[in-house]
């Protein structure tokens, strides 16, 4: 900044002359200030932070210490800082999560406390069916929101029937009362390459908002050869007064795969697990592809009828076109790694919309507070699918089909010969699904809010119908409803503490049995995994802790006697021990462990009781570390370790505990008052092999030794 200073008329070159000697100091002193000014600002602007509050569903934003239930949310430093390509990447920062593939593509699950969470159950501003499917670019949003544990009440049920362990909502940027101006280039090893924008604004008095984000990325990944690209753009539009804020949040996302590294199955005579191979070997096919797009919105209204009276109300809808040649991969032998390919070929579309509507009022008699909750939400989920299935039958010596897992080759695409319906240039009706539910609560307050006591109620129908994907004929139709209740308590003895305990269920919904079973055709109503859970946590300013002890019970189907039923049971139990804050200025943590105990109970016959559940990690541990060293320099690590998982019902197969080191930095230096942030991190810098999932009955490798490096300006 160029100092200004009056000079006064008088002997013209004497006095021009010791002004300009008084000034230089002062000029070159006030630029170094504002310099390191913008350069501190611009540091504790990229601190990566959590912050232990986050949505709650039908009970609104809540901070942690005020509630009966685990949660944090990562900020969108974070997302900046890391360089995820995927929300997986994100999730990773959790002791509690843990982040796999689906079955035979490239979407994206996760393991919160021993349970699956499906990419199309995480919800935006707490709504379900609205998130893109299979796989979420993490540039659009604001915060990442994590509930440990089940969340009928506060969600209503996932639609895609998971979120039994855990919830994730995501939360949009929009634009801050300061303006954003910033573009960012990156680079992902070995050939990927990309650029984001993101620009904010308010108007006039700040009562309008505007912001528009977007990226843009493509090239190699570090598996050998295979490509990835994204592309996705979003707008955020709000109106806030005293009383009123409306917004609406806009966004197109499209991602593509090519040549895949598939999950691996085993089969036949593989009834060891197979060594990993190569960090970065790539035993997929070329012709293995997926492309998804999804075209999504959320419209939000608040309005506070009163100063103790809110009413709310939200709607959203998505559009998803899914295509893909599918690979599937299956070992035969694990010392050889002999194996075999097949194809499929699966179009599909989505069309998801969902809305709910309350009244949030707070209130206080004979010396209890209340907070009233009241409201009602709708779902509707249309799903259109064909498909067609390549040959299995290339299980012997010799078949066209035979590969290896240490020496991969290509192969033709396999003849679509096996299973083929429905309508593969259009995709077929498979099902509509309409999920309807009204819920109540109070939460009340005794001795000024120290002991906060919260009971609710959620009744919830599921009308499911099914169609022949040949004939578009209406082949069944299920309707049944259920109550979920909650009850939780909060102990606060002092402002600093916060001790809980809640008894809370996940919904999924009933099966039907099918042939030959005798109850053939018999639907099952819609049924619940209960969870109870303790715990408590700590406020020390810049430094947060927290530790829950939880068990959750899951009926499970079993076939007895050729009649199936939900009689059987997994239960998992586990603690949990989470810190993050600034013990020291200067140095950030965000660590903690999960023990997990998932046991198999009422199995068939009780041949399996008491065995380990599927993919299920031990224990799962993290700590992430930023150092501020000098001037615009910090310094950051990370540490995974995972325990280790059942492979299959009867034990027999265990993946062993692995471990994964990242490393990091980033430096801010400024340029025209504009700071400039270098970034440059590396991902399992040892390059170390492993088999990192069994959830599912499949194994998903480890991804190799990544580059990430990237820059980013505001102006």
């Amino acid at each position: 900044m160029v100092a200004y200073r009056t000079v006064i008329r008088g002997t013209a070159l004497t006095a021009l002359a010791a002004a300009l000697v008084s000034t230089a100091p002062a000029f070159a002193q006030d630029t170094a200030e504002d310099e390191n000014s913008i350069i501190v600002t611009a540091q504790r602007d990229n601190q990566t932070q959590v912050s232990r509050n986050g949505s709650l569903g039908a009970l609104g934003d809540k901070d942690a210490m005020d509630t009966p239930f685990a949660v944090k949310s990562y900020n969108e430093a974070l997302i900046l800082n890391q360089q995820p390509l995927t929300l997986g990447a994100v999730l990773e920062n959790d002791p509690s999560v843990r982040t796999t593939l689906g079955f035979g593509n490239m979407s994206e699950q996760f393991v919160v406390r021993g349970f699956n969470l499906f990419g199309e159950d995480i919800a935006i501003d707490g709504l379900f069916g609205v998130t893109p499917r299979q796989l979420v670019s993490p540039e659009l949003y604001d915060q990442v929101q994590i509930l440990n544990g089940a969340s009928a009440f506060l969600f209503g049920a996932a639609p895609g029937g998971s979120a039994l362990g855990g919830t994730v909502n995501l939360s949009p940027k929009r634009a801050k009362d300061k303006d954003t101006n910033r573009l960012t280039v990156n680079y992902l090893s070995d050939q990927h390459l990309g650029g984001a924008f993101d620009f904010g604004r308010r108007f006039g008095d700040g009562t309008f908002g505007a912001r528009i984000n977007g990226a843009y990325r493509s090239g190699d990944i570090s598996v050998d050869d295979e490509f990835r690209k994204s592309a996705v753009v979003g707008g955020s539009f709000d109106i806030r007064t005293d009383n009123l804020r409306v917004s609406l949040d806009l966004a197109y996302q499209s991602v593509k795969a090519q040549h895949m590294r598939p999950m691996v199955q085993l089969t036949g005579t593989a009834t060891t697990l197979p060594t990993p191979p190569r960090a970065d070997l790539n035993y997929g096919q070329n012709w293995y592809n997926q492309t998804i797009r999804d075209i999504f919105g959320i419209f939000k209204f608040e309005y506070d009828v009163t100063e103790n009276l809110l009413f709310y109300a939200s709607a959203g809808a998505r559009d998803t076109a899914e295509r893909g040649i599918y690979q599937g991969f299956q070992v035969r032998n694990s010392i050889t790694g002999d194996a075999f390919v097949t194809g499929s070929n699966i179009p599909r579309n989505d069309n998801n919309e969902a809305a709910q509507a309350g009244l949030r009022l707070k209130g206080e008699g004979a010396g209890i507070t209340h907070q009233l909750n009241l409201g009602y939400s709708h779902s509707r989920y249309i799903n259109r699918n064909s498909f067609e299935f390549g040959r299995f039958d290339a299980d012997t010596v010799g078949g066209t089909n035979l590969n290896n897992l240490y020496n991969p080759r290509q192969i033709a695409l396999p003849v679509f010969n096996a299973f083929r319906a429905g309508n593969l240039a259009d995709p077929s009706l498979v099902s509509r699904t309409r999920l309807d539910s009204i819920f109540v609560s109070d939460t009340l307050g005794f001795a000024d809010d120290v002991v906060q006591v919260t009971l609710g109620l959620r009744y919830q129908n599921i009308h499911l119908r099914q169609y022949d994907r040949n004939s578009g004929a209406q082949t069944s139709e299920y309707s049944k409803g259920t109550t979920s209740p909650v009850v939780g308590i909060v102990i606060r003895p002092s402002e600093k503490i916060s001790l809980y305990a809640n008894r809370i269920a996940a919904l999924l919904q009933g099966p039907v049995a099918l042939a030959p079973a005798l109850n053939a055709g018999q639907v099952f109503p819609p049924y619940q995994a209960v969870q109870y859970e303790v715990g408590g946590k700590l406020a020390l300013g810049r430094f947060n802790a927290s530790i829950a002890a939880f068990q959750t019970d899951r009926p499970q189907t079993l076939t007895v006697n050729n009649v199936f039923t939900l009689d059987g049971l997994q239960r998992n139990k586990g603690i949990e021990v989470s810190v993050d804050g600034e013990p020291v200025k200067g140095l950030r943590i965000i660590a903690g462990v999960s023990i997990t105990d998932a046991t198999q109970q009422r199995t068939a016959g009780g041949a399996n009781d008491g065995r380990n559940a599927l993919g299920v990690p031990e224990y799962t541990a993290n700590a992430n570390v930023e150092w501020d060293v000098y001037g615009g320099l910090t310094l950051t690590g990370r540490v995974m370790q995972t325990g280790k998982q059942a492979f299959n019902v009867t034990n027999s197969i265990i993946l062993p505990e692995w471990t994964r080191f990242d490393l990091g930095a980033r430096y801010v230096f400024a340029v025209a008052d504009a700071p400039i942030t270098l970034r440059f991190n590396v991902d399992n810098v040892a390059n170390k092999r492993f088999w990192a999932s069994s959830m599912g009955g499949y194994l998903v490798q480890g991804l190799p030794r990544t580059f990430k490096a990237s820059a980013t300006i505001d102006f």
